[in-house]
């Protein structure tokens, strides 16, 4: 109850942005007056800054960067996507914990987030570095009941969200690499990982649980010198990075978007892709098995492939394996 409550509270000072009364407060919520003053004081040993009047009532001041519950339901409490949140300290992976909830029956449109994952996941078996209180490690349940073409569209859709949601966080818009990595200036600024669960018996889609990793505050030593050369944060680009909240917020509202859009508005999401896709144009590595052979990025095609042409003038599409970018992100 205690930290139900005071997420409770949190959310009451948030949505009234004023002075708030303790016996309203207490009155709203339900609960004694000496338990909405222990919940005030949680939460300014956690570091909120709330300011007290005799007659009065208590007043948000200021907020740390911190994640919960309270600091996010209100501006999400009539989504489809976050509707339901989960806010962690610790996991393995936000996507991980999401598909064994799922696959207990977690209820559509349940967001899980975390303040650090211990084991990170990236597409390929790569892992994604998730130190505490530096990134948004977020994962979102949902289940389409469409056909498995469009569900393959949804990394690509995904993208399109994330880079929706750090453009309304910082006021700059990032590029695509394809298919699901969030670049700036050639250096990772987010990863992407979509993950379908399929009915046993039946083979059809019963869960997509949908996971983006962005690096909000990280500097080269939180990196390492390895990863450093490849990723980068907002801290790195703009002069003062979003409220880890705030970009949740934006984040999770471009998914509900995304997903009351999803598939009928395939065209605008498409188009949006093509322009934020900077790997269009350029020379790649395809890798696939064994295989690896060189060409020109020509197109995105309807379904979010790439096209590529052969050195010998032959265009292919790529549906499978790994493309990178030479000269871009330093990886292949």
């Amino acid at each position: 109850m205690g930290a139900v409550l005071r997420d409770q509270v949190l959310t009451y000072l948030k949505e009234r942005q004023d002075v708030c009364s303790g016996e309203a407060m207490s009155r709203d919520l339900g609960v004694s007056r000496a338990a909405v003053w222990k919940a005030i004081g949680a939460l300014r040993a956690a570091g909120y800054v709330i300011s007290s009047a005799p007659n009065r009532g208590y007043r948000l001041e200021r907020a740390p960067d911190l994640l919960s519950a309270g600091e996010l339901a209100g501006a999400l409490s009539d989504r489809r996507v976050g509707g339901t949140l989960v806010c962690l300290d610790s996991v393995d992976s936000t996507n991980s914990e999401l598909k064994r909830r799922a696959m207990a029956g977690a209820e559509e449109g349940l967001v899980l987030l975390a303040d650090q994952q211990t084991g990170g996941r990236g597409r390929r078996g790569r892992s994604f570095v998730s130190p505490p209180g530096k990134g948004l490690y977020c994962s979102a349940l949902l289940r389409p009941q469409v056909a498995l073409r469009p569900l393959m569209w949804l990394t690509a859709w995904t993208g399109v969200a994330v880079c929706d949601a750090v453009e309304r966080a910082c006021g700059l818009r990032p590029g695509i690499k394809w298919t699901n990595d969030i670049v700036w200036n050639g250096r990772k600024l987010c990863g992407i990982l979509t993950e379908l669960g399929m009915e046993g018996e039946s083979a059809q889609p019963e869960y997509v649980v949908v996971g983006a990793g962005i690096n909000i505050s990280q500097t080269e030593a939180d990196f390492g010198p390895e990863v450093a050369q490849v990723a980068c944060s907002l801290g790195q680009i703009v002069p003062h990075p979003p409220r880890r909240a705030a970009l949740a917020e934006a984040l999770i509202t471009a998914l509900d978007d995304m997903y009351a859009a999803f598939p009928g508005e395939s065209e605008r999401y498409l188009n949006q892709y093509r322009r934020d896709c900077v790997t269009l144009g350029r020379e790649v590595c395809i890798l696939q098995g064994d295989q690896q052979w060189t060409g020109t990025a020509e197109e995105i095609d309807d379904d979010f492939q790439l096209v590529v042409r052969r050195p010998d003038g032959k265009r292919e599409t790529v549906n499978a394996g790994e493309v990178s970018v030479r000269g871009m992100l330093g990886y292949i």
